[in-house]
């Protein structure tokens, strides 16, 4: 009887007279020529006998064991090339056969191809000759490095979008490379310039290696070096701009300023340049990245393989960490002075409102305006008023105390927050401002002068929080600017005036709230509609719910009055709750006179996004009005994220599972990071109209909306714009690349009639 084996190998079946040696020995006959079977499938075959710990091999099998003898009396012998972390796990399998599971994966090293992966699995029991053990081994190397560059590129995305410093990307970079691609060591030397008119020269910034490795020695000498274009490898491979191989590093001159390799024992590296092209065509190479082994790696290493696209990704990383510091620079300091801006500022000051509570400490607030500025603005034109606050913004910054924090509020008001070391010498410091506000300011020849009215108040005698801190030094500053300008003055709670103006500010607010509220239990409230435009074209997207109160006398109440109100009192749910069942009413009306695509944007406050059953409330009020979810847009701002987002974020992911979309509203003003933003779960951003207002004037302003558009781009997200008034303003945000418009230019709000007589229904 044989038995006839599907690698094309015949062997007879050991019986009572062929013995378990006698098919060892047959088998080692056979495999000492492979079949062409093998050499087409790319596999050999092996036999083991467990009792005696023989094993026979193809020819092709040894080949993949880097061995030459087919007949082996132990596995040591058969297994000599196996990476030791592999070994105890390879022979554990051996003997049980195909029903001990999956098949087992391992390395070798060949000195000649280098590191590999083999794979042994085991084929079905032979019922004649249940003592033998049998099976095929094939070489999976190229498997192992598609799935390694696969992974590799994988994490590399998750870390464009994540990380929130470029260190931390290119360190990340390089123990990624290191773990994925069996590196022992890796590094990162950027191009920096000891001075502005100096050359660039190489610095290693970064560097990880195995931790089982002691090469601590070669990584401190590695950052003690500077390396000029050309010297040494790594220079050479930066001046060149081509990678490079180093297959003994410890001969190798090109390392003689690293003596350490040889007690390192690395031996081989690869070097590549970083390099990335710009938008004006200019090839740039910001550094270079060089991994080195103890093993040489040549033969089987994949990092050449993927290098361009790694290299690719550090420049890319790069461009979008200066994005994001550009985004958060503009967004954050004022263009013609180059101080905080108000926004910034107020950030600035509720912080310190947070830590003096927390230590129980003080600090002051001041407010400056500039007297007679005007007449100098109307006299010269606004680039003598633009000289004039430049060089007041010098002269406040070189005055102020370490600590402090300068803002420009807006037109030629100022604000200085003073720390608590400088309290006690705050009348001198205030004194210098007003002399530094007195001395002339020189533009084109002519000496302009001007004064300044300073009001200041303190935490906590004058508020606790930006708002009243602020309030309270606006009402000293004025008291100075009524008794002849020029001068200083601290606000006092127990001020009779200031108290007079303030319980007169809380009766009207009392009553306008009081009003507010008849107004939402009455018909005092009613919706308009603003288009939102698609360019070119001009065709109608989606519609923005906005909610104006007309008073019974038919006067109407500006949003910016009761809003705030509405938000301070708790009414601005109760609104919130009426705009959403009115504004699905509407759109019911909308859908059955045609307009079947088109969605509706709703405003929703901070305390709105944080209720848990805001979800389940929508979907079943879409549903009761027949209304499929993603026709409802819920804006909310980034200010509100903010505030509570370990709160707000999971609603806003319940919401979109619905199918509810989520627009970030006034998108730009520094609140939330990008490392932030990817985790959002929104389907659209709208760019805030205060980078919209001087498009055709700030430079900044197109940089940050080109920046957001691309963003958004990149992102998946739709990018709208609201605010545009002007023909400039909507060309530059056409040429961005932004197609969603909202603004008086294209359209006012509307209301729900004059909509549907301007615009046809879809058909």
């Amino acid at each position: 009887m044989h038995t006839t084996l599907d690698t094309g190998y015949t062997l007879k079946a050991p019986g009572t007279t062929v013995g378990l040696a006698q098919h060892l020995s047959q088998a080692l006959t056979q495999g000492a020529s492979p079949s062409a079977l093998e050499e087409a499938a790319g596999f050999g075959r092996w036999w083991f006998d467990p009792a005696s710990s023989q094993i026979v091999l193809s020819a092709l099998a040894a080949r993949y064991l880097n061995v030459e003898a087919l007949h082996h009396t132990g596995l040591d012998s058969c297994f000599i090339h196996v990476v030791s972390d592999d070994m105890l796990g390879l022979i554990a399998q051996l003997p049980h056969g195909a029903q001990r599971g999956a098949p087992n994966d391992f390395r070798v090293i060949s000195p000649v191809e280098g590191m590999r992966w083999l794979r042994l699995a085991h084929l079905p029991q032979d019922p004649a000759n249940p003592r033998l053990v049998s099976g095929i081994l094939s070489d999976i190397t190229p498997l192992k490095h598609a799935a390694m560059r696969e992974r590799l590129g994988f994490e590399l995305t998750e870390f464009l979008v994540g990380t929130h410093s470029l260190g931390d990307a290119i360190t990340n970079v390089i123990q990624l490379i290191c773990k994925n691609l069996g590196w022992d060591w890796g590094a990162y030397w950027a191009a920096e310039s000891p001075s502005a008119d100096a050359p660039p020269r190489l610095a290693c910034k970064y560097f990880w290696h195995q931790p089982e490795l002691d090469l601590a020695s070669f990584g401190a000498e590695s950052a003690t070096l500077s390396l000029a274009p050309g010297e040494g490898l790594v220079g050479a491979v930066w001046q060149s701009g081509r990678p490079d191989w180093v297959e003994d590093m410890v001969n190798d001159l090109r390392f003689s300023q690293r003596t350490n390799d040889r007690e390192c024992k690395l031996w081989s590296g690869y070097v590549f340049p970083v390099t990335y092209v710009s938008a004006d065509g200019h090839t740039h190479s910001p550094g270079v990245l060089e991994f080195y082994s103890c093993l040489s790696r040549q033969p089987e290493a994949q990092l050449p393989k993927v290098s361009a696209s790694i290299g690719a990704f550090i420049a890319q990383m790069a461009q979008r960490m200066e994005h994001q510091a550009t985004i958060l620079y503009l967004a954050q300091v004022d263009a013609l002075t180059g101080l905080a801006n108000r926004n910034h500022f107020h950030d600035l000051v509720s912080q310190a409102c947070a830590d003096a509570s927390q230590d129980c400490s003080a600090f002051g607030l001041a407010f400056i305006d500039l007297d007679r500025f005007k007449p100098i603005n109307d006299a010269f034109g606004h680039e003598a008023g633009n000289a004039v606050l430049r060089e007041f913004a010098q002269r406040l910054q070189a005055l102020v105390p370490v600590g402090s924090k300068v803002g420009r509020l807006g037109g030629d008001e100022f604000a200085l927050l003073i720390p608590t070391p400088a309290l006690a010498e705050a009348a001198h410091l205030l004194e210098s401002i007003l002399q530094a506000a007195r001395a002339p300011f020189v533009y084109e020849g002519i000496e302009l002068t001007v004064s300044a009215s300073v009001g200041v108040s303190t935490f906590p005698q004058c508020g606790d929080n930006c708002a009243a801190l602020l309030q309270s030094a606006d009402a000293a500053m004025y008291r100075i600017k009524n008794n002849g300008r020029n001068g200083c003055h601290f606000s006092s709670i127990s001020n009779t005036h200031a108290l007079a103006e303030q319980q007169s500010s809380i009766a009207q607010r009392l009553a306008l709230e009081t009003e507010l509220h008849h107004a939402l239990d009455g018909n005092g409230l009613c919706l308009v509609y603003q288009p939102i435009l698609i360019f070119p074209g001009g065709q109608l997207e989606s519609i923005e719910a906005l909610v104006r109160w007309r008073k019974p006398d038919g006067s109407m109440v500006p949003p910016d009055v009761f809003i705030p109100i509405a938000e301070q009192s708790h009414l601005i749910v109760q609104i919130g709750k009426w705009v959403l069942g009115q504004a699905c009413r509407d759109l019911a009306i909308l859908d059955a006179a045609g307009f079947t695509a088109l969605k509706v944007h709703v405003n929703m406050a901070a305390p709105e996004f944080t209720n848990k059953s805001l979800p389940e409330e929508l979907h079943a009020l879409v549903g009761a009005f027949g209304l499929e979810p993603h026709r409802l847009s819920l804006e909310l701002t980034e200010g509100m994220l903010m505030k509570r987002p370990d709160q707000v974020i999971p609603v806003m992911r319940a919401l979109r599972q619905l199918g509810f979309g989520i627009s970030l509203d006034d998108f730009g003003m520094g609140h939330s990071s990008l490392a932030l933003l990817k985790n959002l779960p929104i389907s659209s951003l709208k760019i805030d109209r205060s980078f919209v207002r001087d498009l055709p004037h700030q430079r900044n302003d197109r940089a940050i909306v080109k920046t957001i558009v691309d963003l958004g781009c990149q992102m998946g997200l739709e990018v709208i714009a609201e605010g545009v008034e002007s023909q400039p303003q909507l060309d530059i945000l056409r040429q961005a690349g932004c197609s969603l418009i909202q603004g008086y230019l294209l359209e006012r709000p509307l209301a729900l009639a004059d909509l549907l007589g301007k615009y046809p229904a879809e058909h």
